[in-house]
């Protein structure tokens, strides 16, 4: 239970709410607003405790909700459904009879069913075999559902609905590793399994294990967030209409696939974190959670609150409490069952606001964060699950928020009133690099404006940096490769190709691109799977309008490993830029400073965890000879990274083999100054020699 001091009025108090204020004092003007919010939370902590015996015990709701197969064999089942008349079990074991097995009603909307064990000691219900709950309705009608604490489901053929599948295997997965520490610099490698492979198809989590995270070490990457694994009935929404909560995806394996999969991953020292949709669900009656015992309500708000126009889900009614127990076992589930480590949770904005974010453009005026459009439920739950998380696997546990609003205090500690999570995404990252892609010449870049964007986040409140996700690489959109380089990459991209000016320029900025985000954007850096060597194109799921291809629904990795084509250069790099930052730890380290943008070079400098200087020269065509730059701590110092090297695609302007030493003559706010050679449009990472 938390400590909490009673303030003024008998408002209680976070314990540690001056460290926020000294942090932001433009927060003093919102203290109210904060005590009351952090005592919405400690009420509801508190009722848990007295209710349910607190987290521990409340969060394992999967261990008697669903279908669970008992010490002597029989079944025993447990299901919410307040609105129901009746509940019935149904399958291949009794021919799909819907009212063989009734439920039996139970207190606060609860069923229950025991079925014994067969006369040979046998389980009635066979492992893999087909079940569905039969809901009665205040109508009389009998209609099928799946339980939503399914963990396994399956889907016939694309044009039929999912069928729970009771999955309780003789031999089940026998972890070998444990959970890796967490990791002092987050280097993560979005990945969706299903689109990992060259082929035309749907991969799987044995191929992902055996082909794709030999790739992620190699590259140098500590983390995977894996998406569209809880599993989803529309393939091509990549896996943000969730229509069962506890299933891992199907279409991939088995969850002791899965499992294994994230043992292997374990077992190379990757940490892996779940994308977690708990901001929506899919509109799927058969085989969602929708009209689940019959009503518009059940999980949901009931009427137009439980509905989001934009994305066409409904929305959770987070003040059930039944709801708290099925949301919070969730997140406990995939750590328990399948050892996650962490999870990002999708939607954050639409959550934190009863607008959802929509229409909604924040100007970064703090009225805008602590009004009566913030939705104190919602805020509350991600308060209560980031508590619980981290309190019950404090040496492991991460959480990343998918927030563009900029809400104060969301990545603070629960204790200081902010809302527990350990980062946020760097949303106008992304954004920012497509602008100037799309809009704006090379000549008219406005390193300031770089720079300010790069570096403007909240103090104390670490962000993941990104310069593309899977968000920019969705069909409408391009990846930044394809912005950069578009037609030509199909003719211009053999190494045996006469020089080019498009590839030229593309290779250059797309490393560049990537040195300054990792370098100045954040605490932690994110590459979605592919777009480390320049993947081509677009990402498009099969649907009716592109004749349900896969074409553009796969990773083409023969790209990357033909030695005859230029992509190997940019996978190159990527791999040496998260080798230096597994070596200097530049991503955890508190210091940064930019001590040059010069809008007319186009050069910017900045150095970061007191050992390196980073050196960018923006412009097209001036390359600058013994070029002055600022450095704090005297010494001599080398390149360690150079944009421009052979290995990398580059002109290799650069003489690797020169020490650089250091002038007693400050300069640009440094104490000491450098003389160097930036060649046009490159950049290179100096290190201090010890």
């Amino acid at each position: 239970m938390h400590g909490a001091q009673s303030g003024e009025g008998g408002v209680t108090a976070p314990p540690k709410i001056q460290n926020l204020l000294e942090i932001d004092p433009y927060l003093r003007n919102f203290e109210t607003e904060i005590k009351r919010r952090y005592g919405c939370f400690l009420n509801l902590e508190k009722s848990i405790e007295h209710n349910e015996g607190g987290y521990e015990k409340f969060s394992r709701g999967y261990e008697s909700f669903g279908i669970h197969r008992a010490s002597d064999n029989g079944i025993f089942m447990k299901e919410w459904a307040p609105g129901a008349e009746g509940v019935f079990l149904r399958g291949e074991f009794n021919g799909w009879n819907q009212t063989q097995f009734p439920f039996t009603k139970k207190e606060y909307g609860k069923w229950e069913l025991k079925i014994p064990p067969n006369a040979d000691g046998s389980c009635p219900i066979g492992h893999n075999s087909k079940i569905k709950l039969v809901i009665k309705t205040k109508s009389g009608e009998l209609v099928d559902r799946l339980s939503p604490w399914a963990s396994y489901v399956t889907q016939p053929d694309d044009t039929k609905a999912y069928d729970q599948v009771f999955w309780s295997p003789a031999q089940k997965y026998q972890f070998q590793q444990p959970h890796p520490k967490k990791p002092e610099s987050l280097r993560i490698y979005e990945s969706h399994v299903g689109i990992a492979s060259w082929e035309g198809k749907i991969a799987t989590y044995k191929e992902f294990a055996q082909n794709v995270i030999p790739r992620i070490k190699n590259l140098g990457y500590n983390t995977i967030q894996l998406m569209a694994v809880m599993e989803h009935a529309y393939y091509a929404s990549f896996g943000y209409q969730v229509t069962s909560f506890f299933a891992a995806s199907s279409r991939y394996g088995t969850p002791e696939e899965l499992k294994e999969m994230i043992d292997v991953a374990h077992a190379n020292g990757i940490t892996v974190l779940l994308d977690v949709v708990h901001s929506h669900a899919s509109k799927n009656v058969v085989d969602g959670l929708n009209r689940f015992d019959g009503t518009d309500s059940c999980y949901f708000h009931g009427s137009g609150r439980g509905n989001h126009d934009l994305w066409d889900s409904r929305l959770f009614n987070y003040t059930e409490w039944e709801v708290l127990r099925f949301l919070l076992s969730n997140l406990r589930w995939w750590i328990e069952e399948y050892k996650f480590d962490g999870f990002r949770f999708d939607g954050v904005t639409s959550m934190l606001y009863h607008t959802h974010g929509m229409g909604h453009g924040f100007s970064g005026d703090y009225s805008e964060y602590f009004g009566l459009n913030t939705d104190t439920e919602s805020l509350v739950y991600l308060m209560l699950s980031n508590h619980m998380l981290h309190s019950l696997y404090p040496d492991f546990m991460i959480t990343i928020a998918e927030e563009v609003s900029g809400m104060p205090a969301l990545c603070r500690p629960i204790e200081e009133g902010g809302q527990g999570f350990d980062y946020r995404l760097a949303m106008a990252l992304p954004d920012m690099w497509i602008k100037h892609l799309k809009e704006i010449s090379d000549d008219n870049w406005e390193m300031g404006k770089i720079c300010h964007t790069l570096a403007n986040r909240r103090y104390g409140e670490k962000c993941i940096a990104y310069a593309e996700s899977h968000d920019q690489a969705l069909v409408g959109d391009k990846t930044l490769a394809f912005w950069l380089m578009d037609k030509e990459m199909y003719t211009h991209m053999s190494t045996m190709s006469p020089p080019n000016l498009i590839i030229d320029r593309g290779m250059a900025l797309h490393k560049m691109i990537r040195l300054i985000t990792m370098g100045l954007g954040g605490e932690g850096y994110l590459n979605f799977i592919g777009n480390e060597f320049g993947h081509p194109e677009w990402l498009d799921f099969p649907r009716a309008g592109n004749n349900s291809s896969y074409h553009y629904c796969r990773r083409q990795w023969h790209l990357v490993d033909d030695d005859l084509l230029r992509y190997k250069y940019l996978n190159n790099f990527d791999r040496d830029m998260m080798h230096l930052e597994m070596k200097y730890q530049w991503l955890s380290h508190p210091q940064n400073y930019v001590s040059r943008k010069h809008e007319g070079d186009k050069v910017v400098v900045f150095d970061r965890a007191d050992k390196l200087v980073f050196v960018f020269n923006w412009h097209p065509s001036n390359s600058y000879t013994d070029y002055k730059i600022g450095v704090n701590i005297p010494g001599k110092y080398k390149i360690v990274l150079d944009t421009d090297a052979e290995q990398y695609g580059g002109h290799k302007r650069l003489d690797h083999s020169v020490d650089f030493f250091t002038a007693n003559d400050p300069w640009d706010n440094r104490r000491c100054s450098l003389m160097v050679y930036i060649p046009c449009r490159s950049a290179f990472v100096l290190a201090k020699v010890d």
